[in-house]
């Protein structure tokens, strides 16, 4: 494991990003436990600020879902990932989540959003419109947890009216967030927890695992895509002696690559 000191003395010494974004560690914005799929007990510091703190996006699902699609593996995935964010890094992260709604003014308080099964994500184009604000404020954006081509036509519907002017593109090696604290030369297909039973590393036709973004003028990526598939579920299940470590180990320097490049560039 690689510490890039630089990195991280600036992402400590920061108070605010591009934007005027400033870190803030207040806990949720809202009662959320009726969509919560994993719900876990609050730690004895939720009380506590940070420097840091994880963002869930909420949005509204598409195809009259009975089952909320934002909250999927909440709230265990990142009080899972917080954990091994503040031992693998000096990063000063709050203990619990925030939840931020698209059309709350709340979300320009966060410089760091993660949203899931965006496969389903229904955005109106007020929604978009505010997403892009945010983005061109200097947010990002990381998006995880949907496969194949059906769920990426979904996704690519919405990030058009979010980004009707700039193309997708396909992350090459070299690109900073691979390399950023975590060198990660070799990636490979992060599957969900199906993979304990079904042996499948893939979902649906996704079988490859594509790291793709939006970058801005300045080659700054504002959102990072992984498509097929599933850091929350590694997150959600890093402590489960069935799921593989490779796979959680991986999911973790992503994660925490994305959370220090988002808050340093």
């Amino acid at each position: 494991m690689r510490f890039s000191r630089p990195a991280i003395a600036a992402l400590l010494a920061v108070l605010t990003v591009a934007g005027g974004f400033t870190f803030q560690g207040r806990g949720r914005s809202s009662n959320y436990e009726y969509e919560m799929q994993n719900p876990a007990e609050d730690p004895v510091d939720k009380d506590v600020l940070g420097e840091y703190s994880f963002a869930r996006l909420r949005y509204r699902s598409s195809g009259g879902r009975r089952r909320s699609s934002w909250g999927t593996d909440s709230n265990k995935a990142e009080r899972v990932f917080v954990q091994g964010l503040r031992r693998l890094t000096r990063v000063n992260a709050a203990s619990v989540e925030h939840i931020v709604d698209v059309e709350d003014d709340e979300i320009f308080n966060w410089p760091w959003l993660y949203a899931v099964e965006v496969g389903h994500w229904s955005l109106s184009d007020t929604h978009a419109r505010r997403l892009r604000t945010y983005l061109d404020r200097g947010g990002f954006l990381m998006v995880d947890d949907f496969h194949g081509s059906s769920e990426w036509a979904i996704f690519e519907e919405g990030l058009r009216k979010i980004f009707p002017d700039r193309p997708v593109i396909d992350l090459e090696d070299q690109n900073q967030l691979f390399h950023v604290l975590h060198d990660l030369k070799e990636r490979f297909q992060v599957p969900g927890r199906q993979f304990i039973w079904s042996g499948r590393t893939s979902e649906r036709d996704g079988y490859d695992a594509k790291w793709r973004a939006i970058l801005d003028d300045r080659n700054r990526a504002q959102v990072l895509i992984c498509h097929n598939m599933d850091l929350g579920d590694a997150w959600e299940w890093a402590d489960d002696p069935q799921y593989p470590e490779k796979f959680a180990s991986l999911a973790y320097r992503i994660g925490i690559n994305a959370v220090v490049y988002s808050m340093t560039h």
